[in-house]
């Protein structure tokens, strides 16, 4: 096994909830201590993980939350492919929830469907959506959170509880079988909850980077939503989600 392999082996086991130790990599890679200490260093000189006495832990903070701005830039292939597969699934006259969030940005723009109602808590989703005659558009209300541009609070979940849709297409920072659906903030994921509860499908909308990653506030366990939209997932990680009720789509 190459160097880069290995290291990238190490990241799955450490991004996937375990804390490692020297002497466990040594054994399972058949290499030595010092080896893996170096390969220990090297991740985390690139910050991909925390060394710790004896291994490591994934450097994530659970409460860390990149703003809209910093999230826009990212990942914008993987969205814009998420965005074609969720807006091919709107039909016309759907109702519809879209959580707020820079991949939801992708479905809206992409939405080909007439006489849809688009219920969104997104300040930007509102206002691309505001010119189309087409469409809908039902603002939530609520405290905006300057970070992420998204209407938070009792008014947001006390308007969404006032409808019933067809759809609800949700972002998260973090999908871990063992750990739930999350995202760093208690009041996004009260939002989120909300949505969910008021919609006959729930579409977790997701790139391949939030898989295994676990934030600060737990959204719902997996088996929740009804489908997963991303764009890359191996046919053995589709098997387990499969068990858990949920379909995962990626073409």
């Amino acid at each position: 096994m190459f160097a880069e392999e290995r290291k990238n082996k190490i990241i799955e086991l450490i991004k996937s909830g375990q804390s490692v130790k020297v002497s466990e990599l040594a054994k399972m890679f058949n290499v030595s201590e010092s080896t893996i200490r170096r390969d220990l260093n090297e991740l985390e000189t690139m910050g991909a993980i925390v060394r710790t006495h004896g291994g490591a832990v994934n450097s994530f903070h659970t409460n860390f939350e990149p703003s809209f701005i910093e999230k826009q830039d990212k990942y914008l292939y993987e969205k814009d492919y998420i965005g074609k597969i969720a807006a091919r699934l709107i039909n016309d006259g759907d109702t519809i929830i879209l959580d707020a969030g820079t991949t939801t940005q992708y479905i809206a723009r992409y939405i080909t469907a007439k006489n849809v109602t688009i219920i969104t808590n997104s300040v930007n989703l509102a206002n691309d959506l505001s010119s189309r005659e087409d469409i809908e558009v039902i603002i939530t209300g609520g405290i905006i959170r300057p970070k992420t541009k998204a209407m938070v609070g009792f008014i947001a979940e006390d308007t969404l509880r006032q409808f019933r849709v067809d759809k609800a297409f949700i972002g998260a920072n973090g999908v871990s079988i063992k750990f739930g659906v999350t995202t760093p903030n208690l009041m996004e994921a009260n939002v989120k909850r909300a949505m969910m509860e008021n919609a006959k499908e729930v579409y977790l909308c997701v790139d391949s980077s939030k898989f295994n990653e676990v934030t600060f506030s737990l959204i719902c366990p997996v088996s929740r939503v009804n489908y997963i939209i991303t764009n890359n997932m191996e046919d053995e990680e589709k098997v387990k989600y499969k068990k858990l009720g949920v379909e995962v789509i990626t073409e």
